[in-house]
């Protein structure tokens, strides 16, 4: 009897603790899906509007038409979506060879050196700036050649190229360091050279990861604004000359419908959640095709 009561108290004191642990383990469960819910009821709601209010504007016409010599109807966003895939695609031509080796270099070469520490330094500061900024710094390289009064979609490419590759440094340096050495030195012990290494071995095993980023990065761009007002301007016509004269996107073509002071703004309105249905159509399969092409460009196992 003496013994059951002395172990009374302890046994008290066991369940009292599992109780308590019980509980906090309760509420911060709850607390998560809480913050869940918050989180993703923002991006929820927005993507309902988006497809309510932008999936209604589809039609042919629409897509195919521009907006040149239209007033007072709807017209269409076939000059804005031509000049989102042209500048995009050139950003991206532009940006990839450079983030990529620079991260070659920072993982296969540079080690701790102090070259290295630099260029992870100055792609941190890269990675803040302002998208205006990218915008300015092209705007005043093409000014020197060409004039004040320069447009041009290839301006545009260049300054969201200067977003984009800190983004592709970044990932692709990731995705780099996760290659085994194992790999390396199994290569280097068969006599294999370094440059071939890199090709042969250590890029294909990455390359799932590498076209990841990149799609992150081209995600990233496709929807600045900023910048090609400054450098790439303002068209009512389709543009498919990257280096001669002004060319419209969809992101600005949006911000100039919403802006404009017109009798005919609730009309531009709807065309500008057309053009936001359209973009958010490109980046999602955008991100579709990376991830199909990440599947079958991964190293096979087994």
């Amino acid at each position: 009897m003496s013994q059951a009561n002395a172990t009374t108290p302890s046994n008290s004191l066991h369940r009292s603790r599992w109780s308590r642990r019980s509980i906090t383990d309760q509420v911060v469960t709850m607390l998560i899906w809480l913050a869940l819910v918050i989180a993703l009821t923002p991006l929820a709601l927005l993507l309902w509007n988006v497809i309510v209010q932008g999936a209604s504007q589809m039609n042919l016409r629409f897509l195919t038409w521009s907006m040149r010599n239209v007033v007072g109807e709807t017209g269409g966003i076939a000059h804005a979506i031509w000049g989102t895939v042209l500048i995009t695609f050139a950003a991206t031509v532009i940006a990839v060879p450079i983030g990529l080796m620079t991260s070659i270099y920072l993982v296969e070469y540079a080690g701790s050196n102090r070259l290295g520490h630099w260029i992870r330094f100055m792609v941190d500061v890269m990675t803040g700036i302002p998208s205006i900024v990218a915008g300015l710094f092209a705007f005043a390289l093409f000014a020197l050649f060409f004039g004040p009064s320069v447009r041009m979609g290839f301006g545009g490419a260049v300054a969201l190229s200067i977003l984009m590759i800190p983004i592709v440094v970044r990932s692709s340096e990731e995705m780099l360091k996760l290659v085994p050495n194992d790999l390396r030195e199994a290569a280097y012990a068969l006599g294999v050279s370094k440059w071939r290494t890199i090709t042969k071995v250590v890029l294909p095993t990455a390359t799932s990861g590498i076209i990841t980023g990149v799609t992150l990065a081209i995600a990233r761009i496709i929807g600045e604004t900023a910048p090609l007002l400054i450098i790439a301007g303002f068209s009512d016509s389709v543009n498919t000359n990257l280096f001669s004269d002004r060319m419209m996107t969809l992101p600005v073509f949006i911000y100039y419908n919403i802006t404009k002071t017109s009798p005919d703004a609730e009309l531009l309105a709807d065309m500008a959640w057309g053009a936001a249905f359209v973009l958010t159509v490109i980046v999602l399969t955008l991100n579709l095709i990376a991830r199909l092409a990440g599947r079958w460009l991964a190293p096979k196992r087994g």
